[in-house]
C-alpha cells in the first residue's frame, strides 16, 4: 500500500466501525466542556463524568462558579486527581472569562490558551467539539497509534498533531481524532493488545511494531 492508499483504508475503517461518534466527555455548552477537559488530564473520562454533574449543580456557568471557593472546588473535584492545581485554574479561567470574556468562551487558540491550566490540546478539543472548528488534539491513544500506523515518529505530540493535519483532510479532523480515540481504547490499547482485533494496525502497521508484538507474544 502507498502512503495515500493506508491513509484511505485507515479513513474508511473508522468511519464504518463508528458512523455514529459519542462524544467522551458529557456537557452543555462550551463552558462546561472546558471545565471538564481541563479535569480529564491524568484521569479518565468515566471519572470526569461521575464528577462533573456534582460540580455542576453547584455552578455550571463562571459567575456561579467565582461564587465558590477555590478549596470548595478542590473538594468537590478531587476524585479526578490532581485536583489542588485543577480547582485554581477552574476558579481563575472563570474569573479571566468574566473580566474578559464576558462571561463566554472565547472561539479561539490564543484566548483559550491564555486561560489558566489551559493548554493546546484542551483548547483544541473545546474548538473542535464546542465550536465545529478544525482541530486535532492528540491525546495518548492518537499518539500511540499514529505511530503503530507508520503516520508519525512518536517523538513528540506536537509532532503527532503536525503529521495528522497534514495526512488527513481538515475536513474530517473533528470526527476522526474522536474516531481514532474510540478505536484506540477498543481495539488498540497500550495494555492487554490483540493484534488479531486490530484490523488497522494489522492491515498498515509499522512492521517494527508489528514484529514486537509476535515476539512479546511468543514469550
Amino acid at each position: 500500500m502507498t502512503k495515500a492508499e493506508k491513509v484511505q483504508f485507515t479513513i474508511d475503517t473508522l468511519k464504518e466501525i463508528y458512523p455514529t461518534i459519542p462524544i467522551p466527555l458529557d456537557h452543555k455548552d462550551p463552558y462546561t466542556l472546558l471545565i471538564a477537559v481541563l479535569m480529564s488530564a491524568q484521569s479518565t473520562d468515566v471519572r470526569v463524568n461521575q464528577i462533573t454533574p456534582l460540580l455542576f449543580e453547584r455552578a455550571d456557568n463562571p459567575y456561579d462558579m467565582v461564587k465558590l471557593t477555590v478549596e470548595e472546588i478542590r473538594e468537590i473535584i478531587k476524585p479526578v486527581g490532581l485536583s489542588p492545581m485543577k480547582a485554581k485554574g477552574i476558579h481563575g479561567l472563570s474569573e479571566i472569562l468574566i473580566a474578559k470574556h464576558n462571561g463566554e468562551v472565547p472561539a479561539n487558540f490564543p484566548d483559550l490558551e491564555e486561560l489558566p491550566a489551559v493548554g493546546h490540546k484542551t483548547a483544541s478539543v473545546v474548538m473542535s467539539q464546542a465550536f465545529g472548528i478544525p482541530a486535532f488534539p492528540v491525546d495518548t491513544h492518537i499518539h500511540r497509534l499514529m505511530y503503530r500506523w507508520g503516520f508519525s515518529n512518536g517523538k513528540s505530540v506536537e509532532q503527532t498533531e503536525k503529521d495528522a493535519k497534514r495526512l488527513f483532510p481538515e475536513e474530517l479532523w473533528n470526527d476522526l481524532h474522536l474516531q481514532i480515540i474510540w478505536y484506540g481504547r477498543e481495539y488498540s490499547p497500550a495494555r492487554g493488545w490483540n493484534l488479531e482485533k486490530d484490523i488497522i494496525t494489522r492491515t498498515i502497521g509499522r512492521k517494527t511494531v508489528i514484529d514486537e508484538y509476535n515476539k512479546k507474544k511468543s514469550r
